[in-house]
């Protein structure tokens, strides 16, 4: 006999939601993938959270045109994040390379996002296009987290020039930087008792001036083996070694 595996429930962030068992509303782009995209009907089962941390259990109680109402029957105070609290100050890469370093930083656990402006970033954003950036880039955080389970929402920063911002850092917390010329790697580093900054340079890598400017502010360069790693690759294989060796991995 086969028994089919039970299909996890769809997850929806909905920032407003408390966190009880009541009656709700789905939010309108959350309540237009249920009906519209997942095509969900009354009386299926979904998860919402509201990026304070837990989840509830709840039930899609009715489909209109002016929404989705749902009922919280239980809320948990589960938590998935790691103990390895790390923020992601990643230069801006050209295309889908940017979105699908932030999607898997958030699916590996970062805490935040720092979108630099560095010397050799192909794509130049400033006024309206650079708040509409982030703002996507947020909602790609959004949905990673609805992806991976995750019940805290990492927030994307506003873009930095990359010196202002060295500029303005506070002297707490271990500092990181990945550079092919690094002398040493994650192995000859302590573990971090407190929170851990990561710098990823662009497509080109930081230029010598800026490479200097994070070594003057902190930041401590360090490689992954004897290979130069592509920018999209770079942030996410650092994640991923540093969340086996010192996080939940």
């Amino acid at each position: 006999m086969k028994f089919g595996k039970k299909m996890a429930a769809a997850r929806f962030y909905c920032p407003e939601i408390p966190a009880q068992s009541g009656a709700a509303e789905l939010p309108e782009q959350a309540a237009h993938h249920a009906a519209r995209v997942l095509r969900l009907k009354e009386g299926d089962a979904v998860t919402v959270f509201n990026g304070q941390g837990g989840e509830g259990e709840a039930r899609i109680a009715a489909i209109g045109k002016r929404g989705v109402g749902i009922e919280i029957t239980a809320w948990h105070t589960v938590e998935r994040e790691s103990p390895l609290r790390v923020v992601l100050a990643q230069a801006i890469s050209a295309g889908e390379k940017m979105d699908f370093t932030l999607q898997k930083a958030v699916e590996l656990g970062v805490q935040a996002i720092q979108p630099l402006a560095s010397e050799r970033s192909v794509v130049k954003l400033s006024g309206e296009r650079a708040e509409k950036r982030v703002a996507h880039w947020q909602g790609v955080a959004i949905a990673a987290c609805e992806q991976s389970g995750r019940n805290r929402v990492p927030e994307v920063a506003p873009i930095r020039p990359l010196y202002e911002w060295l500029g303005q850092q506070d002297q707490t917390g271990l500092r990181l930087m990945l550079s092919p010329v690094a002398d040493i790697g994650l192995r000859d580093l302590p573990t971090p008792t407190g929170s851990t900054t990561l710098l990823i340079g662009p497509e080109g890598g930081f230029s010598e001036a800026e490479g200097k400017a994070a070594q003057r502010a902190g930041y401590i360069p360090v490689r992954l083996g004897a290979r130069v790693l592509r920018t999209e690759t770079a942030a996410l294989a650092m994640l991923a070694a540093m969340q086996a060796l010192w996080g939940d991995f």
